[in-house]
Order: C-alpha cells, then sequence, then structure tokens
C-alpha cells in the first residue's frame, strides 16, 4: 500500500532546528537516511504518512502546522495579494506563486502580513467603502457563526407557518412587540423603511415590491435577535473610522436578512437541485433577483461549499455601486475600470431580460481570466422605484459547466469576449465598444 503524502519541507526544517538537531541526528530518529530527510527538508521527496507518524509522536509535533498557508488564504489568497497592479510588470504566475508558497511558506506569510497592513493603512485614511470591502473580502463574505444561528432561527420560523415572511412578521409582534405597517410614500418621503419605537412599529413604504418588506422584516428580526454576533463581527473587524464600522455593520445585518429568507443548507441544496436556476431559485424563496445574487457570494461553509460567485451592481452611468468577490478571487477594478462591451451594459437595453455571456479580464498572469457571467437589470427598491441598476454574477467558467444558465453557451477561451483590463488602461486601438471620455474617468 502507498502512503498518503505531501510536501512539508519547510515546517521540518524548522521543527529540526528548533530542536537544536543535525540532519543526521533527525534521521536517526525517524529510522531515515540523513540524505532522505535532506529530500524532504528540499521538497524534492514528500512527507510520507509513516514518516509523519514518527515525527508527531517523537518531537510533539502539530499537524495542523502543515497548513499554515491557511492563515493567508493558502495559494489563492497569495495569488490575489500578486495580482496588485504594482507586480504587473513582473509577469508572476500562478506556478510561480506556488512554488513560493511551497518553498517558503513563513515568508509567503511575512509578504502577506506587510501587504495587508500596507493596504489598510492605503485606503483606510480616505475611503471607507474600500475598507469595508477589504475587510469583508477577508471572510470571503461567509459569517459561518451568523449563518448557523439564522439558520436555528428560521427552522424555528417553519415550525409555525411555512411561509416565512409572515412567520417573521408573526415574531416580530410576539417576541419582541412590534407591529410592521405599509404607509402611503407621502407620509415617508426619501424613506423606505422607518422603526417607530414610541409607536412599536417597523413602518414600510408601500413603494417595496412583495420582496423586499420581508427583507426588511427579516431585516429588523435579525437586528434585534443575532445583535451580539453582528457586534462581535464588527468590532473583529478592526476598521480605523465609524463610518467604514458602521457600513460593516450594516452589511453584516443585511447578512443575516438573508440567512433568515434563505436558510444556508436549505438554500445550497435548492442551488444544487435547479443547477443553480436563478429564476427557480427566487420564487422557491420569494426573493429578488439581487436578493439571490449577493447570497450566492456566501456559499462558504466547511464541509459544504457552494460555487464562488461574485455579484456587481451597476448604475446607468456605468459606475459599480456595489461589489462583492465572495470567494472567487475576482479583483475589484478600482482604477475606474469601465467594461462597455460587458452583458451588465447591454442589459439596460433589455431591461428584465436575463443575459449571459463568457468573457476573460483581470491584470496579471496569476489570477482566473475566464468567467462565465449572468446578467440582468432590477429596479431600485423603494421611493425612486422608476430608477434601475443592473445586476451581474460572475463564476470561473471551470465551474459552470453545470450551470443552467449556461446551456447553449460555448466555455472555450476562444470564445470568450475580451474585456482587457478596463477601459482607463486598456490601450487597444480596435475596441469595437470604446468606452466615451466620461466613461473611461479614473475617478471613481
Amino acid at each position: 500500500m502507498t502512503d498518503n503524502a505531501l510536501l512539508a519541507g519547510p515546517a521540518l526544517r524548522r521543527l529540526r532546528k528548533r530542536e537544536g538537531l543535525t540532519q543526521a541526528a533527525m534521521a536517526a530518529s525517524l529510522g531515515i537516511s540523513p540524505s532522505y530527510l535532506n529530500l524532504i527538508e528540499r521538497n524534492q521527496r514528500p512527507l510520507s504518512a509513516r514518516v509523519l507518524v514518527q515525527v508527531i509522536e517523537r518531537f510533539d509535533f502539530d499537524p495542523r502546522s502543515l497548513r499554515e498557508d491557511e492563515a493567508i488564504g493558502g495559494i489563492d489568497g497569495l495569488v490575489r495579494r500578486m495580482t496588485d497592479k504594482r507586480f504587473a510588470d513582473l509577469g508572476i504566475d500562478r506556478e510561480e506563486v506556488q512554488e513560493f508558497l511551497a518553498a517558503a511558506p513563513q515568508a509567503a506569510a511575512a509578504f502577506a502580513r506587510l501587504y495587508d497592513t500596507a493596504g489598510d493603512a492605503a485606503v483606510r485614511s480616505d475611503d471607507p467603502i474600500a475598507v469595508t470591502r477589504q475587510a469583508i473580502e477577508r471572510w470571503q463574505n461567509h459569517f459561518a457563526d451568523l449563518d448557523h444561528l439564522a439558520e436555528a432561527i428560521s427552522d424555528d420560523l417553519r415550525l409555525s407557518r411555512s411561509d416565512t415572511g409572515a412567520a417573521l412578521a408573526d415574531r416580530l409582534r410576539e417576541k419582541h412587540q412590534l407591529s410592521v405597517r405599509i404607509l402611503p410614500a407621502e407620509v415617508m418621503p426619501g424613506l423606505v423603511h422607518r422603526l417607530d419605537l414610541h409607536n412599536r412599529q417597523l413602518q414600510l413604504s408601500e413603494m417595496l415590491p412583495g420582496a423586499a418588506r420581508r427583507f426588511q422584516i427579516a431585516r429588523q428580526v435579525g437586528a434585534l435577535e443575532l445583535r451580539d454576533e453582528i457586534e462581535t463581527l464588527t468590532e473583529g473587524a478592526n476598521l480605523g473610522s465609524n463610518e467604514a464600522r458602521k457600513l460593516f455593520q450594516e452589511h453584516v445585518t443585511d447578512y443575516a436578512a438573508a440567512a433568515l429568507l434563505m436558510p444556508y443548507r436549505r438554500f445550497l441544496r435548492a442551488c444544487e437541485q435547479t443547477n443553480y436556476d436563478v429564476n427557480i431559485l427566487q420564487r422557491r424563496f420569494a426573493s429578488s433577483f439581487d436578493q439571490i445574487a449577493q447570497r450566492l457570494t456566501t456559499l462558504q461553509r466547511v464541509g459544504e461549499r457552494g460555487l464562488p460567485f461574485f455579484c456587481a451592481r451597476f448604475g446607468r452611468t456605468g459606475r459599480i455601486v456595489h461589489y462583492t468577490a465572495g470567494a472567487s478571487g475576482a479583483v475589484h477594478p478600482i482604477d475606474g475600470a469601465r467594461w462597455p462591451a460587458w452583458v451588465p451594459y447591454a442589459a439596460f437595453e433589455s431591461r428584465g431580460s436575463l443575459l449571459t455571456q463568457a468573457v476573460t479580464f483581470g491584470e496579471g498572469e496569476a489570477i482566473p481570466k475566464h468567467w462565465f457571467t449572468v446578467a440582468r437589470t432590477v429596479e431600485v427598491d423603494g421611493a425612486a422605484c422608476s430608477a434601475r441598476k443592473a445586476v451581474v454574477l460572475g463564476l470561473e467558467a471551470r465551474f459552470a459547466g453545470e450551470l443552467a444558465h449556461a446551456r447553449g453557451i460555448s466555455l472555450d477561451p476562444k470564445d470568450a469576449v475580451p474585456l482587457g483590463v478596463g477601459c482607463p488602461r486598456c490601450g487597444r486601438v480596435d475596441c469595437l465598444t470604446p468606452a466615451p471620455p466620461r466613461l473611461a474617468s479614473t475617478a471613481f
């Protein structure tokens, strides 16, 4: 029988030096030759299961240290950092990053720590939105404890009523003495919801459609019953400004609402049963397209992972107004990148239609570049409901083969629409849809 094996040279070398042993002495203790130990330490031979057991027994070795790269997000986390525009001219590809991590994991961790700290300092001073997005991306937009707590509440609600929205309204009234009241738009000018503690009412504008009303009720239940967990997550994010903390807390509260309406295990099972058909998911969970799209970026529970989507929302001018990378590894176009050939822009000309497109984009050679994307317009909830935004979901094309919306779409990279690095830095003279000057602005 062949032992399962792994490369762990740097970890074993640090252990030997900590113990003050020569290679010959450690090899004798492990019952292997010094030359074989030398090859293991240089990652030219794997650390077999048999030898690993010997290391654990003789040196009180913690095998979890072999996964030390998890602290920086593993190979994908290091790859994301290497795609920074400051390294673009170096041509660092994924294979080279993998070699760096395997050969010198501590040095890689030091680089990641320095990069993260520098990034925090760079954006915290003047951009709370970027700081908040960075904090969310560290979690890959998956807050496991919050999901488990919300799932337990949702399971309780199902025991009382099959209609989750009605059950949430009942819970708000019975447990928190708050009733839900729908008010005319002229009574709530410029507002879509308001908490009136004097009258013990959650007041909602009549302009909110059904899915948005249910979301606001779920949001209020989550804010009350998951308050401690939300506050713990917000404090743990270590954000440097009150505005950033407020934005992060709002995001996590929205997350709790989605987790109540679309509890993790049931939602993931529905995704897998329907091949992530967004139209079916909307009806099954009585939610809107953008609510479903945002929830799809969160499916990273250990042992029950979904596909790694990113989600972006665009205003009519082409400006990204919201972006969530999830676990996709997609990089936010922070320098004002606009891609007029991309499907979200076309969605504005096909109101309410679901559009699909395979594209390539990204900077450097180290990140995945081939994506399958789905987009459609949605109406803005509330008093300004005549306004629209475009929502796009993206997934690495290599994961998209079984998607319901990918049927009939070529996932061959040669057939993908090349989007380059965004209009401000593209430099292509043969582009079929050049950005006008107002879209090519570097101001975001």
